[in-house]
């Protein structure tokens, strides 16, 4: 809600896409930025006391942001530097956040589900959010949206306290931060099963997940729509992405995962070049939805392998530069997608980056082949040592 919210009030502000792509680079760039350093802390520290920290601390994010458009004092400026702030937590938040699902479950084996399930939840967030952000922007205007999210991060602390993980003592003595980083990128790069699909994801999101920076566009321009008309336009994606989603959290242990990726980034490419130049707006919002399910495969599979493939010591740090492939290609792409926008217009664009998004797929297509003979993911080796905390 809070993201679809500062979209429009700057879109809104400004009518400029290149302002939508600054918005976007200051939200997630200063992740990029941070996130190998939470990655270092993911795997130092108590993963679960760093989230009640960020937790927090994006409450606190939330309620400011509330207050400055409730007030009816704010500025371009605030919402940008807001929006780093939040960039800076996420980074430390989603290191920890993501490999503590691992470690919350007990049967390895059933780990692609639970991640598979995590994601699900996600998307069901990213496909109510939105449509209802929409509602409340229309009817209440960007400051609710804004405090109800502040509002949502009490159940989450709640949730995070109810949660108990049994006590360990940490085995291993941390080296400093110098020696930590080179072992990970030492470690990435040896591992062509991991490196590969993150370089993948890496590729894609500079060049095509940014196309949602123009959303704005068509729900103002194309369609003549409203704040609503935004709104639910993401809960479309979000349908589609809660359904691939689920899909994932169905497929049999031994399924071959890498190639669901490739097949999944050729449908999100052919429908986002149908939709680009789709005027029908119900017609256009079904190639939204099946792209948004092709699309979200990105992400859920990458983190799936190498959460299954990463040794437990590294894992904090090779999901930070999971992290950073999105967090750090999102930003810069959407600058660029936001300035060619400009030039060429947002269907035209929207149509080279469908066309590009299947480019791609080919293209990894035989490289993932490559790697370990087109390996299916493997059930993780149990007698390897966990990463442990006092």
């Amino acid at each position: 809600m809070q993201r679809t919210g500062i979209s429009w009030i700057v879109y809104t502000m400004t009518h400029s896409t290149f302002m939508l792509g600054v918005t976007v680079f200051a939200a997630q760039f200063p992740s990029f930025i941070f996130s190998i350093i939470g990655g270092i802390f993911s795997d130092r520290f108590n993963r679960h006391k760093i989230l009640l920290f960020t937790q927090s601390a994006s409450m606190v994010q939330a309620m400011l942001l509330a207050f400055l458009v409730l007030t009816h004092h704010y500025a371009i400026w605030q919402i940008l530097t807001l929006s780093v702030v939040l960039g800076i937590i996420n980074a430390f938040d989603t290191t920890a956040r993501q490999p503590l699902v691992n470690d919350l479950i007990d049967n390895k084996a059933e780990l692609p589900n639970a991640l598979a399930l995590n994601s699900s939840m996600v998307n069901l967030a990213m496909l109510a959010g939105p449509a209802f952000s929409g509602i409340v922007l229309v009817k209440f205007g960007a400051g609710i949206c804004f405090l109800l999210n502040g509002l949502s991060f009490v159940a989450v602390l709640i949730s995070l306290l109810i949660i108990k993980l049994p006590p360990t003592v940490k085995t291993t003595t941390p080296k400093n931060i110098k020696s930590d980083l080179s072992e990970g990128f030492k470690y990435l790069t040896k591992t062509a099963s991991i490196g590969m699909p993150i370089l993948m994801l890496a590729i894609v999101s500079l060049l095509i997940t940014p196309y949602n920076t123009l959303l704005p566009v068509f729900a103002k321009v194309i369609f003549n729509g409203n704040a609503a008309t935004f709104g639910y336009m993401n809960g479309f994606i979000g349908f589609g992405a809660f359904c691939g989603a689920l899909y994932l959290a169905s497929l049999r242990q031994g399924t071959n995962i890498k190639k669901i990726l490739i097949i999944n980034t050729i449908i999100f490419g052919c429908c986002l070049a149908l939709f680009s130049h789709m005027a029908l707006f119900y017609p256009a919002m079904l190639f939204l939805c099946i792209g948004g399910f092709g699309l979200m495969s990105q992400t859920t599979i990458c983190n799936t392998i190498v959460q299954m493939e990463t040794v437990p010591a590294m894992r904090g740090r090779i999901l930070s530069y999971l992290v950073m492939a999105i967090t750090g290609m999102v930003p810069l792409g959407s600058l660029i997608i936001g300035g060619i926008s400009q030039k060429i217009g947002a269907p035209n664009t929207l149509l080279c980056q469908g066309i590009l998004a299947v480019c791609i797929a080919l293209i990894f297509s035989c490289l993932l082949k490559r790697t370990h003979g087109n390996q299916r993911v493997p059930i993780p080796d149990e007698r390897l040592p966990e990463q442990t905390y006092e």
